[in-house]
């Protein structure tokens, strides 16, 4: 009889740590996540639809936690967040914009806070801001779209917006909305064999200026332009759902931007706040990132169809610093050529 009590209560120990063991396997999964929770502010100038699939994903890890979405052009955004800050009451928590130049403003006007993720470790050291105060989430490139039922011969150089072929037939997006356009211009008017006679051949060539990416999308896609310059992701998710269009990358190079994220220093959520950028970075938030079209920023994560990656691009590049000293003036300069504000 003991030996039979023994030999049940051992059956019994063995049963409950093979359900420990259970659980913790299934907790080290990330199905979810205990002890995290509230509200988190985040606002970003991605496409609804990819910021909803990002904060949806990150939910189902954290369920506890609630995201509220502010979305816009990466201008607007800005300029939210510093009427925020002038009201005394900064509302963003966690920050995903365009470029490093924008994140570098707020980190000199030291409205960020300093984090540095255990999963940027498996990211460049290129790409992560060296006093933790952001990092970047992706490789995006700006490159041309082509309507290919317009255009006959694709071209392989920024030229042909300004060829006689375009004249009145070519689009962009505005550098006082979109932050990609404006870190583009900052780029292009740094290069030697294009400056500021690019832009304004743009203008003598009567190229259409719209506020965002999506409309440069729209415009070609739809026939209304032939030509028109675009964030790559866009282009190659386009054409792979059936639009007519081809992604361009011309040969001169291209101006790569690499839409970081980053925790505003007031967070009143540093916890749920820090769970979402490390999500955000993780092989798990960069596989998403893959699946949305996007061109993963973390080592070892191939690239969506369509699109290249950061080692075979021919990167047009100009100094962080000078870009963001001259952002302001460069705006002003592209208003006055174009005769917008």
């Amino acid at each position: 009889m003991r030996k039979s009590l023994i030999g049940i209560m051992v059956l019994l120990v063995g049963l409950i740590l093979a359900a420990c063991g259970s659980n913790e396997e299934e907790a080290s999964a990330g199905e979810e996540v205990d002890g995290v929770e509230g509200t988190v502010h985040f606002y970003t100038s991605q496409p609804d639809e990819d910021a909803q699939a990002l904060v949806s994903a990150f939910q189902e890890k954290y369920p506890d936690v609630d995201i509220e979405i502010f979305r816009s052009g990466t201008e607007e955004v800005v300029s939210k967040i510093q009427a925020e800050k002038e009201a005394g009451d900064i509302q963003a928590d966690v920050l995903l914009v365009a470029d490093a130049v924008t994140f570098e403003n707020f980190k000199e006007e030291d409205m960020l806070l300093s984090y540095e993720s255990p999963e940027a470790k498996a990211i460049d050291d290129s790409f992560v801001d060296p006093d933790g105060t952001y990092t970047g989430t992706k490789v995006m490139a700006t490159g041309l779209i082509v309507n290919t039922n317009e255009v006959d011969e694709l071209p392989d150089s920024w030229d042909i917006l300004t060829d006689e072929a375009a004249k009145g037939n070519a689009i962009m997006p505005s550098p006082l909305y979109s932050g990609a356009a404006a870190y583009n211009l900052g780029v292009i008017t740094r290069q030697n064999d294009m400056g500021w006679e690019f832009y304004e051949n743009l203008k003598a060539n009567e190229i259409m200026i719209t506020q965002g990416n999506g409309a440069v999308l729209e415009g070609v896609a739809m026939g209304e332009r032939s030509y028109g310059m675009i964030v790559d992701y866009l282009a190659a998710r386009a054409k792979s759902e059936g639009s007519p269009v081809e992604l361009v990358y011309p040969s001169e190079g291209v101006p790569v931007i690499t839409e970081p994220v980053g925790i505003m220093k007031n967070t009143d959520n540093e916890e749920a706040s820090k769970a979402f950028v490390d999500f955000i970075l993780s092989e798990e938030g960069q596989e998403l990132a893959s699946e949305l079209g996007y061109t993963p920023i973390r080592e070892g994560i191939d690239a969506p169809k369509g699109l290249k990656t950061l080692e075979e691009i021919d990167v047009l590049e100009a100094d962080t610093a000078e870009l963001l000293e001259g952002r302001e003036t460069d705006k002003n300069q592209f208003g006055e050529i174009f005769g917008q504000e």
